[in-house]
């Protein structure tokens, strides 16, 4: 059964009666009497052809199927609220939008984010995070964090931070506390990321050579390698900033051997055509101060909860 348009105000009116389950209150919300809030009930019970309210002496209370009604009702008065909130927003809210790589969104960006709202509590992140080069357009994303030479077509491209590939594992994966030597992580399950570099430049760095690699477990995030190496599934070769938080929780260790410099870094890229807001000059402003701090920022916990 589908609701006419003409109920709607009924179906409005209705929710308000279930929040109270009052006609006379909701008529006081409403500005309406209450004959006219039964008179709304009454249409929509017809419609539906089952009792929404039980009447008694002393009031109204709601039915297993007016329960039903009022909590998708009240549901769906919410999203159209938010909605309207988003296309008619407060004249002290300023959006930012915001595009990166999953990888560093995760492990980089989103510890460190509460900095930047609690210093600039009018703003609102709209952040995405996709492996293409998505369009800088007016509907488009402000900024964008991308990982590479620096050069893109139609973006101007902001030096953020370098990096640089070692080797980790978890402290729990067998054979990890024996290692002594570059070449024995050749002995462990190794994981690829399917980066431009791999294990094969990070041992040749290493002075390893004539190295039989065993086949890889591999993974086209590096969000989902970092994790399968916490898991214990092997070794991987990380960058040096997706891997900072599991190495401060001791999630993960480093292995013997050099860090490799990589040959891509981190930049803040936008559109050259279109002039940057405030608020985007801020936020890379922001960006560049936070790329000096390798520490990842750690969630307090409640003291209440720190016994536990």
């Amino acid at each position: 059964m589908i609701l006419r348009p003409a109920l709607l105000p009924a179906l409005g009116v209705f929710a308000v009666a279930a929040r109270h389950q009052n006609f006379a209150h909701a008529a006081e919300e409403l500005h309406l009497t209450a004959s006219a809030v039964s008179h709304h009930v009454r249409k929509l019970e017809d419609l539906l052809g089952t009792m929404l309210f039980q009447r008694h002496a002393r009031g109204v209370r709601l039915t297993a199927e007016g329960r039903q009604l009022a909590d998708a009702a009240a549901a769906a008065l919410s999203d159209l609220n938010a909605v309207a909130g988003n296309l008619h927003p407060q004249a002290d809210i300023v959006p930012l939008r915001i595009t990166t790589i999953r990888s560093l969104s995760y492990c980089w960006l989103v510890p460190r984010l509460a900095r930047f709202t609690s210093a600039h509590p009018q703003v609102r992140i709209e952040l995405q995070t996709s492996t293409e080069l998505v369009r800088f357009d007016e509907n488009g994303p402000e900024l964008g964090i991308r990982y590479g030479l620096g050069q893109w077509p139609g973006l101007r491209a902001h030096p953020l931070m370098d990096d640089e590939l070692c080797p980790v594992a978890s402290p729990a994966l067998p054979g990890v506390a024996a290692l002594r030597e570059p070449a024995q992580i050749a002995t462990l399950p190794l994981i690829s990321d399917m980066s431009p570099q791999g294990w094969r430049d990070w041992f040749r760095a290493a002075g390893v050579r004539s190295l039989e690699l065993p086949s890889l477990h591999s993974f086209s995030d590096s969000t989902d390698a970092m994790r399968a190496a916490v898991y214990g599934i092997g070794a991987v070769l990380a960058r040096k900033h997706i891997a900072q938080p599991y190495l401060q929780r001791y999630e993960l260790v480093r292995l013997p051997g050099p860090a490799l410099k990589a040959r891509y870094s981190y930049y803040v890229v936008h559109a050259e055509h279109r002039p940057l807001s405030p608020t985007a000059l801020a936020f890379m402003d922001w960006l560049k101060r936070e790329a000096l701090d390798e520490r990842t920022p750690i969630p307090a916990l409640p003291e209440e909860l720190l016994g536990r």
